[in-house]
């Protein structure tokens, strides 16, 4: 048994999707950022970086209990765990590991950007959102092209890179995105929606999910309380 412990966001919804579509039981343990219940002695001891998600697996390696945090580093244990969702071949193994690591190092930093300036800055500075709002659409770019010649983001086949980007993308709008300007990537996320295991993911604590809007919540996300040593 996996136990899951995150929030609806979209590096939540990663695992919650690569769980669903491996069909590994799990169970699920809220952590509602914006009342800081990141900040728990025992919510560190699993994610010592503060972040959802992170799982404990109480069959790892060797039959051995595991912790992990770190998104990526989930999916490819998943992978690895259920043989699912990462190619065999190095050749096909690395270029979808490329495309994972765009997403870790690109897409959600760079959207997440995006996100706070455009909509939760607490004052919207021109230059910020110009800069994250270009970025965006750059990257959008990006993966319009890779798709235009490919059905998957990482080839052929479905894999954890596609898993990783797609709930990234489910904020279009706030990203400042028209899909017209991205037909290729428009019919990829259109696809990947479809999928029932996508849709069971997404919805994983999406009921518990409220808006920003007071400010205990803005100073656990965004204020100074992410920045002391625990």
């Amino acid at each position: 048994m996996i136990d899951l412990y995150s929030w609806a966001t979209p590096n939540g919804h990663k695992v919650h999707i690569m769980l669903e579509e491996c069909g590994l039981p799990y169970r699920v343990h809220p952590i509602n950022i914006g009342a800081g219940d990141q900040f728990t002695p025992e919510f560190l001891r699993i994610s010592p970086n503060n972040k959802i998600p992170a799982i404990v697996d109480s069959d790892g390696p060797d039959g051995q209990p595991i912790s992990l945090f770190e998104s990526g580093a989930i999916l490819l244990y998943l992978a690895s765990k259920t043989g699912k969702f990462l190619p065999g071949t190095d050749r096909q193994k690395f270029e979808v590991l490329q495309w994972l690591m765009f997403q870790m190092g690109g897409v959600g930093p760079m959207l997440g950007q995006a996100h706070h300036f455009r909509i939760y800055a607490p004052e919207k500075i021109d230059y910020a959102v110009k800069r994250y709002t270009n970025e965006a659409k750059r990257l959008y770019g990006v993966m319009d092209k890779q798709l235009a010649t490919h059905r998957y983001i990482a080839g052929d086949e479905y894999s954890i890179a596609d898993i990783a980007i797609f709930p990234w993308l489910r904020s279009w709008q706030n990203q400042g995105i028209d899909w017209v300007d991205y037909p290729h990537l428009k019919t990829w996320f259109d696809t990947i929606a479809k999928r029932p295991a996508v849709q069971r993911g997404v919805q994983v604590l999406a009921d518990l999910r409220q808006p920003l809007i007071d400010d205990k919540a803005r100073e656990n996300m965004f204020g100074s309380t992410q920045y002391r040593t625990r």
